[in-house]
């Protein structure tokens, strides 16, 4: 398995002035990073991807879906092609950074909801525009994974049982779903079971703690959900995603309102320790 970091910890997105940043994560261990990209920047993300290399780390990357004039499950076809175009821009700019992997709850815009769970015809919509980006990103070398959220973000694909049946209504060989330790741990009542049940469908994992905060340090599934993974010969990423209050809007998007660790570094560096004393029981 590879070890990441998600390094929305510090931005919302890898300026040049994180570059110095990258030497401290590999000197840490980690195989890679997972960046943000929000907005369609090829060029920006060819200085990222030399960057990238130079520090001899691979990368994922996330995305969300910026609003209802580009939601994959509007019933204004319109929007739905902003959809298409928007995912299209994102992985050329995965492309141009050499990312392996785009995932995010680019399923519909986060907050929005509409008093009920999906219906068929979102998710028959949505799943048509995921085809068409699917095949967009097979030929750029970039996979697509969807990613759950808890209820209380989004209303579309809310637990392990939902992403694993949206994953087999798009039904393409280069698009799956994901597992978020800290999701699970509000939406499922028993994680690792879950996890252990749709395995197959999973092709990203996200090792976050029940408060957002340093790995291992709260009551999140972490070390059961690891084990599920060794047992079943998963091979992807481990990717920690921990937030802080150091940029206002980030920090108001994801519900941060107290610190939870002293440090990045810390988060960083006993967070990967966490892991890979997980990965050794």
């Amino acid at each position: 398995m590879n070890i990441g970091f998600n390094t929305l910890l510090w931005g919302p997105g890898l300026s040049l002035e994180l570059f110095p940043l990258l030497d401290s994560l590999k000197g840490a261990g980690y195989d890679g990073v997972e960046i943000p990209i929000f907005a369609a920047d090829v060029a920006h993300h060819k200085v990222v991807g030399q960057a990238l290399k130079d520090a001899g780390l691979r990368s994922t990357a996330v995305t969300v879906i910026p609003d209802e004039e580009h939601n994959p499950c509007s019933p204004v076809a319109a929007h739905r092609a902003g959809a298409v175009d928007y995912l299209k821009g994102i992985i050329d700019t995965c492309q141009a950074a050499g990312t392996e992997i785009l995932m995010g709850p680019y399923h519909q815009p986060l907050g929005v909801f509409s008093g009920g769970g999906p219906t068929k015809d979102e998710w028959e919509r949505a799943a048509e525009v995921h085809r068409q980006a699917a095949d967009y990103a097979q030929q750029a070398g970039v996979k697509l994974i969807i990613e759950w959220l808890n209820r209380f973000e989004c209303y579309f694909i809310t637990t392990m049982q939902q992403g694993a049946d949206y994953a087999a209504l798009v039904n393409h060989p280069n698009f799956g779903t994901m597992f978020d330790t800290f999701h699970a741990n509000i939406e499922e009542k028993d994680p690792a079971a879950s996890l252990k049940k749709h395995l197959g469908a999973v092709g990203h994992v996200h090792i976050s703690e029940n408060d957002r905060g340093t790995p291992g340090t709260g009551h999140a599934a972490i070390r059961e959900s690891i084990q599920v993974l060794k047992e079943g010969g998963y091979d992807g990423w481990l990717t920690i995603e921990a937030f802080g209050r150091s940029l206002p809007e980030l920090a108001a998007a994801t519900r941060v309102w107290r610190d939870l660790f002293p440090s990045p570094e810390e988060v960083y560096t006993k967070g990967i320790a966490y892991i890979k004393e997980c990965l050794a029981d």
